[in-house]
């Protein structure tokens, strides 16, 4: 029986394919779970007080890495189940803050695919992810360097 939600194989990925994911809204729970899992539990993201009268932003803040792994979560229900083998590198820019209630998504461009030289049955993709808010507001970069399946790999 057909499987449905498969991830892309290297040959889905050439350069100069677009897509966009489906949107995320951040909420307050997702900014405070987060900050209390990985312990940046830094007053700009603790202390609403602090926001008011100490801080130049203003408004319940998320770190940045929040929205980037919100949406390489994204990413991964959409284009990578099964097929995804590693995340090797990436270069990241942070643009703009995020902050609860704000819808993120992913756009993608698919910048560089090649066949692996160690095993032909991989391929490395690369490409230029750009996070945004639900208004166009640009987040964040990233350029994520990916080991995928080839289609017809063994499984």
């Amino acid at each position: 029986m057909e499987i449905v939600g498969l991830g892309y194989h290297f040959e889905d990925l050439p350069v100069g394919r677009k897509f966009s994911t489906i949107g995320r809204t951040i909420t307050e729970g997702d900014i405070l779970n987060y900050v209390n899992c990985t312990g940046l539990t830094e007053v700009m993201f603790t202390d609403l007080e602090f926001l008011k009268e100490g801080s130049a932003i203003k408004g319940r803040v998320g770190p940045a890495m929040l929205a980037y792994a919100m949406c390489e979560g994204l990413l991964v229900q959409a284009t990578m189940q099964h097929t995804a083998l590693a995340f090797l590198h990436m270069e990241l820019d942070i643009h703009n803050p995020v902050f609860a209630g704000d819808t993120v998504h992913v756009e993608v461009e698919v910048t560089e695919a090649r066949i692996s030289r160690s095993n032909p049955s991989r391929g490395l993709v690369r490409s230029r992810n750009e996070v945004k808010k639900h208004d166009g507001t640009p987040v964040l970069t990233y350029t994520p360097l990916r080991m995928v399946k080839c289609r017809g790999a063994a499984k």
